[in-house]
């Protein structure tokens, strides 16, 4: 028997004892046919091309899991092109029957995915919210009273309700990680042009984003790698450069006081709060960031001439088909009218202006992590108040396509309210793979489960391993301290501070005689009963790390030192004789307090 979520690490497994891709095909039908969500899908493939298409990749591949993703079910956005069911992007006058596959539908068939139908979406991907349909507005999964989320609303729905392993969403504003959220999910917002648009309605054509809703970070980054490349019928495709963020101590930046706005919602504040004390948890480093210049990027894709490319999108079609529109967005797509060329650059130097101050924040911290969406809105609240209502959705991811980052979105778990919440990891452009090891783990930590199953226990065999840096540790104790004298030794190379911490409780620390800048002399001695001294550990480059070593003055070297949580670590470490003498000082904790204590 399948579980109620469709994971892929869950399907491996029933396919390996014995499930067939046609057994899957009819547990899928079943499942459509018993959904109480009638606003989901915009078409479905039909029963029998279903089964057709379940046979033909039997005929074709008839090992079990002997495709990367044989035989997994996948629903696509209907704004993403599927030869042989047309695409509408929620506009029945604007359908038409696509020749071939988008790009990534046709690896992702290529990889043994079978796509089970069109999804219902904001109208032209323009809102966040999922209730700007001719076919309905598709709901939360917890509560119908409340909205799915958007413009990637039926593709959210899709996975969180179990009819689909994953499913293909765009993001220009936040389409692929606000549905995420309100239905307990993983949204995955790749780097832009990292996956192509090639057989994609563009929406602001510059900064879309192909995004895969998805179970776990691990099945999701799996997804997205076989959807990866560079494809040069894609105008903004561009080929991958890896960027690698700490394995452990991530400095993680968070809203402080004057940023903070949930617009009245306590039980979003309160779950971010504990995403925060997780994130403390799990190793990371929490540093407060000024959030403005984001969100006066933010701004900029609806309040700005960003909005000209919407137009730019459906300018032919909407000359001559306007009253076919949904208001809402015929009244966002029309309000480009007022920007002139003057204005798109006026835009441009705007958002220079404000990415230069972005990257005085970046100075300090690793990743962002904010809360994916600051609240939530029934369905009735939003068609009260469409623009104004939508545009809160928004207040913490517009600007990650403008500024070109790499984001995922996890669930932080349950509010009092019984509504799930996420946040959102950011990362700079190219650090798809490097964000995911830590969003992965904060999934876990969560422990809201996966979808509508908030019982469910993540499987161990879509964990995200963390990434081999290539780089070197090494725990400093004196003159290396950030802030100290020779702490340029590790910045200068492009060392990384990951965490300030402890020594375990048998270490004792002495200040050597006649060195300068003043040098302590760490000793282990077994059976000492101490608190443990502050230390930090770094790390370097092999290169740096060699140099550094050579350059370690008699009686220092280089040795394995045990942390206070039991990790050994290659550090600073005196041989005894030099001690002999010696002013001791473990009781003051560490050398920064000595150093404080001489002044």
């Amino acid at each position: 028997m399948l579980p109620t979520i469709l994971d892929l690490a869950s399907l491996r497994v029933a396919y390996a004892s014995g499930l067939t891709p046609l057994d899957l095909a009819e547990e899928v039908i079943a499942r459509r046919k018993a959904s109480d969500d009638p606003a989901v899908f915009i078409t479905q493939t039909p029963d029998e091309d279903l089964r057709a298409a379940a046979r033909a990749l039997m005929e074709h591949a008839p090992a079990p899991n002997s495709l990367p993703l044989w035989g997994v079910p996948f629903a696509v956005k209907d704004n993403i092109d599927v030869a042989g069911l047309p695409t509408t992007a929620a506009c029945p006058t604007f359908a038409y029957q696509p020749e071939k596959d988008a790009t990534v539908v046709a690896r992702l068939k290529a990889a043994g995915a079978l796509v089970i139908g069109k999804t219902n979406l904001d109208q032209f991907a323009t809102g966040l919210n999922g209730t700007r349909s001719p076919y309905g507005a598709p709901r939360s999964v917890f509560d119908k009273a409340y909205v799915s989320g958007g413009s990637s609303s039926g593709s959210a729905v899709t996975v969180a309700a179990g009819l689909a392993s994953f499913a293909l969403g765009t993001d220009t504003a936040g389409s692929g990680r606000v549905p995420a959220a309100f239905n307990n999910l993983v949204g995955i917002k790749p780097t832009p042009g990292l996956v192509p648009n090639v057989g994609v309605v563009p929406a602001c054509r510059s900064v879309d984003v192909v995004t895969v809703f998805a179970a776990t970070v691990g099945d999701g980054v799996a997804i997205r790698k076989v959807m990866d490349g560079y494809d040069a019928g894609d105008p903004y495709s561009r080929k991958a450069s890896p960027v690698a963020l700490p394995g452990s101590g991530l400095r993680i930046g968070v809203l402080d006081g004057a940023e903070r706005e949930f617009f009245g919602n306590k039980a979003v504040e309160a779950l971010y709060d504990q995403a925060i004390e997780r994130a403390k948890s799990l190793g990371a480093t929490i540093v407060p960031f000024d959030y403005a210049p984001f969100r006066q990027a933010a701004e900029l894709l609806y309040n700005g001439p960003w909005v000209a490319e919407r137009l730019a999108a459906v300018k032919d079609f909407i000359g001559t088909n306007a009253d076919d529109f949904d208001p809402t967005v015929r009244t966002i797509i029309e309000g480009a009218k007022a920007y002139d060329a003057v204005a798109a650059f006026e835009g441009q130097y705007k958002l220079g202006h404000l990415r230069q101050k972005a990257f005085v924040e970046w100075e300090k911290l690793d990743v962002l992590m904010l809360p994916t969406s600051p609240t939530t809105y029934t369905v009735e609240a939003m068609l009260a108040d469409p623009i104004v209502k939508n545009s809160h959705f928004g207040r913490y991811t517009n600007f990650a396509n403008l500024f070109g980052y790499a984001a995922i979105a996890v669930p932080g778990g349950f509010g009092s309210d019984g509504l799930p919440s996420g946040v959102t990891f950011f990362g700079p452009s190219f650090s798809d793979d490097a964000l995911a090891p830590f969003a992965d783990a904060m999934h876990r930590a969560a422990a809201s489960g996966m979808g509508k199953d908030k019982t469910a226990t993540l499987p161990e065999a879509s964990k995200v391993a963390e990434p081999d840096d290539g780089l070197v540790t090494i725990m400093v104790v004196g003159a290396h301290l950030t802030g100290m004298p020779l702490n340029h030794e590790l910045t200068g190379p492009g060392g990384k501070l990951v965490k300030t911490c402890r020594t375990a409780g048998d270490y004792r620390l002495f200040v050597l005689p006649n060195t300068t800048p003043p040098k302590p002399g760490l000793i282990r001695e077994p059976g000492f009963e101490g608190k443990g001294l502050e230390v930090e550990v770094w790390k370097v480059t092999p290169a740096a790390f060699g140099r550094f070593v050579q350059n370690i003055p008699a009686p220092l070297g280089i040795g394995k030192v045990t942390l206070d949580d039991g990790s050994q670590v290659s550090g600073f470490l005196c041989e005894p004789y030099a001690i002999q003498g010696a002013q001791e000082v473990t009781d003051l904790g560490g050398w920064r307090a000595y150093i404080a204590s001489r002044k």
